[in-house]
């Protein structure tokens, strides 16, 4: 929903128009492009003749459907990142392009004049093997930042509405964030739009999915921060770096070392620039 929301909104702010699930209309004019944002089920709604540009809310990977491109006239299907690219790819060869959504920089965005009472917000992620992670990632980290003497603030994911991280970005000095992997990671790019440095757990090496490696799937290496650079922060791999990197990250979040809202406006993950690319991707494929 998220990214629907945010593609919208950056096509209202460039004036770009667009028809909003008009199925009327797709079906009168059938060699018009149609623009799927949504679920695959979405995907019974045409017919197989209809030109689709397809993502990024999609399968988790291509094997749940293999034969898509073989009934349905698939144009292009976007992806958030390049590791996704690289895996959807070796099912759905030279069909693959890389899209990622838009943040809204306008609403997340530095608070000059807002109160810090928080040193740092903890985002935990962590749903696989959680048991394992709480005592060998999770609690050596809550125990190096209460050592520090610091002000902690904890959200774990899909327990938590958008307003409570809005009004932590303007109140925290800084974030660690805990994912295997993502695709695209809005979350923490919204954070980092709003200026907060980010100490963010990437741990790499394979995509974790068990219901997928059971039905043999493997693909490596993912990460946590699809996109990122040295201005947003410092990323450790393990409880055994941990202490250095936090260290190094405390360091820089003191001496005002960091810019990650600066890599988001350079990597054009604006709302606007967002828009503008995907409409560019529509002129593409339009033909």
């Amino acid at each position: 929903m998220r990214v629907f929301l945010n593609l919208r909104a950056g096509l209202d702010r460039i004036g770009a128009p667009y028809r909003l699930n008009n199925y009327r209309h797709v079906r009168n004019n059938p060699e018009d492009l149609v623009s799927l944002i949504g679920k695959p089920h979405l995907l019974a709604k045409f017919s197989p003749q209809t030109p689709i540009v397809f993502g990024t809310s999609i399968y988790n990977h291509p094997i749940d459907d293999e034969q898509l491109p073989a009934h349905h006239l698939i144009r292009q299907v976007l992806v958030p990142s390049e590791w996704v690219k690289n895996m959807f790819s070796t099912v759905w060869p030279n069909l693959v392009s890389v899209w990622p959504v838009g943040i809204d920089t306008h609403r997340w965005a530095p608070s000059p004049s807002a109160t810090k009472d928080v040193d740092i917000l903890v985002y935990d992620k962590i749903y696989r093997r959680r048991e394992e992670y709480q005592q060998t990632l999770i609690e050596p980290l809550m125990a190096e930042l209460r050592r520090h003497g610091l002000v902690i603030e904890y959200l774990r994911y899909g327990f938590y509405a958008e307003s409570e991280l809005l009004s932590l970005s303007r109140r925290t000095r800084s974030m660690v964030y805990l994912s295997h992997h993502e695709t695209q990671g809005i979350a923490v790019e919204q954070m980092m739009a709003a200026g907060v440095p980010i100490l963010a757990w990437d741990p790499g090496g394979e995509w974790q999915s068990l219901e997928y490696l059971l039905r043999g799937v493997r693909f490596g290496p993912v990460t946590s921060v699809p996109y990122w650079d040295e201005r947003c922060g410092v990323k450790f791999t393990n409880a055994a770096d941990l202490v250095p990197a936090f260290a190094s990250f405390w360091q820089g979040v003191n001496g005002n070392a960091f810019a990650p809202r600066e890599m988001i406006l350079d990597r054009k993950l604006t709302l606007e620039a967002s828009a503008e690319t995907y409409v560019g991707l529509m002129e593409k494929y339009r033909y």
